[in-house]
């Protein structure tokens, strides 16, 4: 079965040669990013290894933060960091139902995560209301799970975990009312407990959705919950909140020195 998607993929990759979507150029490795444009991507450096959040000092040790309100999961991961282009490409994922670029997003979180991680017994992608799903048409943090799960041979979870209470969007509410929006909006099916599992989503702002999720898996009798993000926002606090529409996405791209600003 794999044998046969990889000829699949092979054949599709002749026939539709991937190109990079930020530059116009042939893509690299099979992705449609070329390897200029994927080795400027804004990565996170020195981050606290329980929030994510970019500190200016030693990685090992935790940010003042979860120092003193410790969040409910153990570990975070992010790809990216969450600026130009990468909140672009997000927007234009989540917002237009541009898939293509989902799958880059979903192929880079694999290619950057992957080889980092621990294996947990299973990824659970952050499910979306059923209001909300039938609205967007598709779950983005299932998209990007998908990769994930394949690259490391580790069971996908999709029905254990359900958000049974619509909230209003996150990123239209201050971090003190995120909490408070969240409570009682998932439920874990009775005996799912696993030791260990990797909650999965596309951009974590405060966490406060994370850090809910992750609280009830724990009263549920879940050992440890990592957290798998595809794009960290680098100071929540400075007003980089995750946008609601594509436009709002984009920031003002700095200047260019690859291929990249060679190209429209």
């Amino acid at each position: 079965m794999a044998g046969a998607r990889r000829l699949g993929a092979a054949w599709i990759e002749r026939i539709y040669p991937p190109v990079c979507l930020l530059c116009g150029a042939p893509g690299h490795e099979g992705m449609d990013l070329c390897g200029p444009c994927a080795a400027e991507l804004p990565r996170p450096s020195g981050p606290c290894p329980r929030c994510g959040l970019p500190l200016m000092g030693d990685a090992s040790h935790l940010c003042g933060h979860c120092l003193s309100h410790p969040p409910a999961f153990d570990r975070t991961w992010a790809a990216l960091t969450y600026v130009w282009p990468v909140d672009d490409l997000v927007g234009r994922f989540k917002f237009q139902g541009r898939l293509n670029q989902g799958r880059l997003l979903g192929e880079l979180m694999a290619r950057e995560l992957g080889p980092r991680v621990t294996r947990p017994d299973c990824v659970i992608p952050v499910p979306l209301h059923a209001h909300r799903l039938r609205e967007r048409g598709f779950n983005q943090a299932l998209e990007l799970a998908r990769p994930l799960s394949r690259a490391l041979n580790c069971p996908l979870e999709i029905l254990a975990v359900r958000r049974v209470r619509a909230t209003p969007p996150q990123q239209t509410l201050s971090a003190k009312h995120r909490q408070r929006n969240l409570r009682g909006a998932f439920h874990v099916a009775e005996g799912f407990a696993p030791a260990h599992v990797a909650l999965v989503d596309d951009v974590m702002t405060t966490g406060s959705t994370l850090d809910e999720l992750a609280g009830v898996l724990k009263t549920r009798g879940v050992q440890r919950v990592d957290v798998w993000v595809l794009a960290r926002v680098p100071d929540p606090a400075r007003g980089h909140p995750e946008p609601d529409n594509p436009v709002q996405s984009r920031q003002t791209p700095p200047p260019r020195t690859s291929c990249c600003s060679k190209r429209p």
